[in-house]
């Protein structure tokens, strides 16, 4: 399995949410809520002062076009008034009143321009993308895209390949569902294909606004650590069986790795105002699992050098700053400290959901690699399923 990877473009969300403005508006929203009093001390843990949205955060806030009176408009609620024994005078103060309350934003209004925003991202990361390894659209023999918050059909695939456009032949791959492990599990996909035929380039797509997950009216400790951690963003990489001068790194091996029973511990739910990811506190523990059973990949790949085998870099996305931890306090204690220092320093910024990986891995080109340094490329997603990748920097 030997693939070549050339740098990534990113393109981040051009809206930035300061922390306070969060805390602020969750205050505002929610100032009886039982974990009010923690909130700025919760919001100091995750360690975000800022993140990029495609959308302002008056997008997400703003109340919808419809009102209190109701889906039906106020006709029927007047009508159900009067039946009930209202004059037409209260029923007419009532349907007055019931307009002046504010509507949540519908799943349509919420996610419409949300989506807009991810073909649009989508396509300035794939064109860069192709700059940065010196390609045409017309070079593109294949296309892996993913985007788990904005659901459409035809989806993300079909919109780039027109509007970039790709040639009438090439290969659409689209990848709704796989959410934070679209990075690797697109570069494995990716890689297998090249395997097939070395002469294909692949250019995957990753376009992400986890930000439509923000809900004002949720009014649950969950929901304020949804609303402080998520980050926009749109990644995109040309992937090839054969060296460019452009390569960066060389993909070697790939591992996937499912834990049964897992599937409800984060998921999203589509409700009638929108997208909601929920989040269960069990989340984090579970997702250490999958990072034990990586260290024991490792540790097979490499039984013959167990000792003096480790990698120079450590590309990894396991949802946040908690199972950093753990991964730095499980991994063998003869492996170099800070192998994680661009995983933490990406997080500082927001959860990039499945275009972190890639946010990851350009940080650390653009810090400067030495040719032959030995990466690890790992995440971790709802499900709970992981995929990581062996590779050495060219």
């Amino acid at each position: 399995m030997a693939a070549y990877l050339c740098p990534p473009a990113v393109i981040h969300g051009a809206h930035s949410v300061h922390t306070r403005e969060i805390v602020a508006e969750v205050h505002d929203r929610h100032p009886d809520a039982a974990w009010a009093p923690r909130a700025e001390g919760i919001a100091a843990s995750t360690g975000i002062e800022t993140r990029g949205w495609m959308l302002p955060l008056e997008a997400a806030v703003a109340p919808g076009n419809g009102s209190g009176a109701g889906p039906a408009g106020p006709g029927p609620a007047r009508e159900a008034l009067l039946r009930d024994g209202f004059t037409e005078r209260d029923a007419d103060r009532v349907i007055a009143a019931l307009e002046a309350v504010p509507a949540p934003q519908t799943v349509q209004e919420r996610t419409a321009p949300a989506w807009e925003a991810v073909q649009a991202y989508g396509e300035r990361a794939a064109r860069g993308a192709l700059q940065i390894a010196g390609l045409d659209v017309a070079d593109v023999d294949c296309l892996i895209t993913s985007n788990s918050t904005t659901p459409a059909l035809p989806g993300l695939d079909v919109s780039l390949a027109n509007r970039l456009p790709l040639r009438g032949d090439t290969m659409l791959l689209p990848a709704a569902q796989w959410a934070c492990v679209a990075g690797t599990r697109s570069l494995a996909l990716a890689a297998d294909l090249v395997a097939a035929d070395p002469d294909r380039v692949v250019l995957v797509v990753i376009s992400e606004a986890l930000s439509t997950t923000y809900q004002p009216a949720d009014d649950t400790l969950e929901s304020l650590i949804v609303r402080l951690l998520f980050a926009d963003t749109a990644v995109a990489a040309v992937v090839t069986g054969r060296p460019r001068p452009e390569s960066v790194l060389r993909l070697d091996a790939s591992w996937h790795h499912t834990l049964p029973g897992t599937r409800d511990l984060h998921r999203l739910e589509t409700r009638a105002d929108g997208t909601h990811f929920v989040m269960d506190r069990r989340g984090p523990r579970a997702v250490q699992e999958t990072v034990a059973a990586m260290w024991e990949w490792l540790r097979g790949r490499h039984e013959d050098d167990p000792r003096s085998w480790h990698p120079d870099l450590l590309l990894a996305h396991p949802g946040g700053t908690r199972v950093l931890e753990y991964m730095e306090q499980t991994m063998p204690g003869e492996w170099p400290s800070g192998l994680l220092r661009h995983s933490r320093d990406s997080y500082t910024t927001g959860n990039r959901g499945g275009a972190a990986v890639f946010d990851i891995l350009r940080r650390a080109h653009d810090a400067g690699q030495k040719a032959g340094s030995r990466a690890v490329l790992y995440a971790a997603a709802p499900g709970l399923t992981a995929t990581a990748l062996e590779g050495e920097w060219l």
